[in-house]
């Protein structure tokens, strides 16, 4: 008896209009750094992840290496790929995040109408979402 289980380790909605590559990418390290990836735990294969979320096999090995290069996951000869512990940022992440990813989220929620106030709240939200936590102020 043969039974289709889901087994990709990290939840992922497809969104029309960015590439499922980078969706994919942005979905597995979201999960490594909320913990729901632990460092050690295997990482579906190349074909369980094609198969999984139903995308192109070539996709899926876009991913898997890219996500390998960026030292989120290793490959052990016998044993697979596997997590790995999450990568220290290299030079220049923090400013590129702090001076252009901040800059295209506020002209977006600017585009939205959103207030700072809203803004502030989503990321605080989302920041204690992913820490797991449930009511944090100040956790920098």
């Amino acid at each position: 008896m043969c039974h289709s289980i889901h087994v990709t380790p990290f939840k992922i909605r497809f969104s029309p209009g960015q590439s499922i590559f980078d969706q994919v990418v942005f979905a597995a390290i979201k999960s490594i750094l909320a913990g729901e990836l632990k460092a050690g735990e295997p990482f579906p294969s190349v074909r369980t992840l094609a198969l999984d979320l139903k995308i192109h096999p070539n996709t899926a090995h876009k991913v898997v290496q890219h996500l390998i290069q960026e030292r989120w996951l290793v490959s052990q000869p016998g044993v697979g790929t596997v997590v790995a512990q999450a990568p220290k940022a290299r030079a220049g992440d923090r400013k590129h995040l702090l001076e252009h990813d901040v800059e295209k989220l506020v002209v977006e929620a600017m585009r939205v109408g959103a207030s700072l106030g809203e803004v502030q709240q989503a990321v605080q939200d989302t920041w204690s979402d992913l820490r797991g936590l449930k009511a944090v102020a100040s956790d920098h």
